[in-house]
C-alpha cells in the first residue's frame, strides 16, 4: 500500500464533516483536491469508503472500519512529532480532569491515549459526574479542565469554553424501515413513529429540547439511560431514535442492523468541548491537555 498521510487526513475530514464540500472548507483547499485524494485512497485500498448518492456521501461499513485505523495512524504521527518537540521539555505533574457520561463513553478514549503518549510523566486523575457538579469543581479550583457538552454550561461568567466537536442529530432506523429509501426525511415523517429516547445526565435537557421541535406530542415508546439499549431497541424494530452522530457506531453490536439518515428541520446539535475557570493559570499539565485536545480537533487539517 502506498497511501499518504495527507490522503488519510482528507479521508478523516470527509468522514467527520459528512461531505466533500464541508471537508474542503475546513481544510481550506479545493473540493477537487479532496475528491481526488479520497478516490486515490479507495483505489489503493481496493475498497469503497463512501457510497455516493444524490444527497452527497455516506461512509460505508468498510469505511468506518478503516476510519478507526486512519485516526490511529494520524494520532501516532502526532505523538511522534510531539515526542521530539517535547524531548527537552518533558511535562510532569498532575492533571485533574472532569468528564460527563457521554464524553466518558464516546469521546475521551482517543484523546487521553494521545495525551498519555505525549506526556507519560503526568499523573491523570479523572472523575465522571454531572455537568453541574463539574462546573462547581472548576469554579472552586478543585479541577483543572473538564470535557463536557459546552452548550450545557450555565456559569459562563466564570468559565471559559472551547468547543471541539459539533455533532448533529441523525435518525436511527432498523434495516428495511419505510423511510430508509426516501430521498428526504422531515420531522413530519416521524409524527407517527414510536421514538426511543436517550436520557443520560447531560442528554436529558437535550432530549426535552429535541421533543419541543416536534410541536405536537411525539409518541415516546421507550426512555432509557443506555446508548446500547437504544441501539438494540432500534435494531430489533421497537422504534426509531434521534441521536447525535458522535454515538453512531455501525461496527458495534447491532450497529450493522441500523441505518442512520439526516433529517431536515431545526434539530439541535450537541457541542462537546473543554471547560476551565476564567482567569485561572492552568498548570503545565493542563495547558498540554488543552493543546493536545485542540490538535485532536484539527488533526484532519494538518
Amino acid at each position: 500500500m502506498s497511501f499518504t498521510i495527507r490522503q488519510l487526513s482528507y479521508f478523516v475530514a470527509v468522514a467527520e464533516q459528512g461531505s466533500v464540500s464541508a471537508a474542503a472548507q475546513s481544510l481550506l483547499i479545493s473540493q477537487s483536491t479532496v475528491t481526488e485524494a479520497v478516490k486515490d485512497l479507495e483505489a489503493d485500498l481496493g475498497v469503497k469508503l463512501f457510497d455516493r448518492h444524490s444527497r452527497g456521501l455516506r461512509i460505508t461499513h468498510r469505511g468506518h472500519q478503516f476510519l478507526r485505523h486512519a485516526t490511529t495512524i494520524l494520532s501516532d504521527v502526532y505523538g511522534a512529532r510531539q515526542a521530539f518537540a517535547n524531548e527537552d521539555n518533558i511535562t510532569s505533574g498532575n492533571l485533574h480532569l472532569g468528564l460527563t457520561s457521554l464524553v466518558a463513553g464516546y469521546v475521551i478514549s482517543d484523546l487521553l491515549a494521545k495525551y498519555r503518549r505525549a506526556n507519560p510523566e503526568v499523573e491523570i486523575r479523572a472523575i465522571e459526574d454531572s455537568s453541574e457538579y463539574l462546573e462547581h469543581l472548576l469554579i472552586g479550583g478543585e479541577m483543572d479542565v473538564a470535557v463536557m457538552m459546552t452548550s450545557r454550561v450555565t456559569q459562563r461568567d466564570a468559565l471559559h469554553t472551547e468547543t471541539l466537536n459539533v455533532s448533529p442529530y441523525r435518525l436511527w432506523m432498523p434495516m428495511g424501515h419505510r423511510l430508509v429509501n426516501q430521498d428526504s426525511i422531515s420531522l413530519s415523517d416521524l409524527s407517527d413513529e414510536p421514538l426511543i429516547m436517550l436520557n443520560i445526565d447531560e442528554m436529558e435537557q437535550e432530549a426535552v429540547k429535541l421533543l419541543s421541535v416536534f410541536g405536537s406530542r411525539p409518541k415516546v415508546a421507550f426512555r432509557t439511560r443506555s446508548v446500547e439499549a437504544v441501539r438494540s431497541l432500534v435494531a430489533t424494530g421497537a422504534g426509531v431514535a434521534l441521536l447525535p452522530d458522535l454515538v453512531y457506531r455501525p461496527w458495534s453490536l447491532e450497529g450493522d442492523r441500523i441505518e442512520a439518515r439526516d433529517v431536515s428541520g431545526a434539530l439541535p446539535v450537541v457541542q462537546v468541548g473543554l471547560v476551565w475557570r476564567k482567569g485561572s493559570k492552568l498548570s503545565a499539565a493542563a495547558r498540554e491537555f488543552v493543546s493536545v485536545a485542540q490538535a485532536h480537533r484539527s488533526l484532519a487539517e494538518t
